[in-house]
């Protein structure tokens, strides 16, 4: 049995508990078999008799049940691997970027984001709101009413820090969020320093904003504390999503083609005893974006 089709009899067998049946994909399509989102994913289209999907001679296939006894020839998709084993797509990426900025000029994440000068976003969460003013300060608020009962500045724009942080990056003076492979998660980083003096450390506070591409709007996604007064504040940008270094990492979809069983098919013997042994079977439910319950908002200055 070829690898993609033990991948996907793995995926069926691991992640659906070798008890869901075909009768829970959609009349046309079925959803993500892959967890991690630069992994490819599979789509699930069923063919008619009367028009039904023409494999080539070498195309892996299994056989796949519904709960009403009825099966299905599947034939899996062709996925091409490079000699270091990954997808032939996902290979030389960063290469062919750079091949692209040789022949135009592309814009600098400082340059995309000029949109947001002049501009303040705010971020509700529980009895602090979170005040970023682009290329000035950062403040934690609480107000009640028309009155600021609590205040700390937790850092003003800092660009001699700013150009130190990126001195020995590239001019695209990009960073990787260590906690993450996705490049949805690489970010352009500034120095917010010089902040409200915390009474633990006796130190001024500091934040490194991170800049991340992001759809529809610009936002505060989230704030945490790196260490004892010392914050990394993220911003949702969508004018940095025209810079290809910074775009979200797209899974590839290769779709499964399934066929009504013939009467006089016979299944091998060894992909027969998987299948029955585990009850293997396709499920849907592609992955929603999750939404954030905090308050966010924008206002110019």
């Amino acid at each position: 049995m070829g690898s993609i089709s033990m991948c996907v009899l793995l995926l069926f067998a691991t992640f659906f508990n070798y008890d869901v049946l075909a009768d829970s994909i959609f009349s046309t399509h079925a959803g993500s078999l892959s967890r991690s989102s630069r992994e490819p994913k599979y789509d699930i289209e069923f063919h008619t008799k009367d028009s039904p999907f023409l494999p080539d001679d070498d195309q892996e296939s299994v056989v796949m049940p519904k709960s009403n006894g009825d099966k299905f020839l599947c034939y899996l998709p062709k996925v091409e691997k490079s000699k270091s084993g990954k997808l032939a797509i996902h290979e030389n990426k960063t290469s062919l970027i750079l091949e692209t900025e040789k022949r135009f000029k592309l814009k600098t994440p400082d340059e995309l984001l000029e949109p947001l000068k002049d501009r303040c976003l705010i971020r509700q969460e529980g009895w602090w709101s979170y005040e970023f003013c682009y290329l000035k300060k950062l403040r934690q608020v609480h107000v009640e009413g028309d009155r600021t009962v609590q205040e700390f500045v937790l850092g003003e724009y800092d660009a001699e820090a700013t150009a130190a942080y990126n001195r020995n990056l590239s001019d695209i003076s990009t960073l990787k969020d260590p906690r993450s492979k996705d490049a949805s998660q690489r970010y352009h980083a500034h120095q917010y320093t010089n902040g409200t003096t915390c009474d633990l450390t006796n130190e001024p506070r500091e934040t490194e904003v991170r800049f991340v591409c992001s759809e529809p709007r610009a936002m505060i996604s989230y704030i945490t504390e790196l260490s004892t007064c010392k914050y990394a504040l993220t911003i949702q940008s969508p004018t940095l999503c025209k810079h290809p270094l910074f775009q979200e990492a797209r899974p590839v979809w290769y779709t499964i083609n399934c066929n009504p069983l013939p009467k006089d098919y016979k299944q091998p013997n060894v992909e027969d005893d998987i299948i029955h042994e585990h009850k293997i079977a396709m499920v849907t439910n592609k992955e929603s974006p999750s939404i954030s319950k905090s308050v966010s908002e924008e206002y110019a200055t």
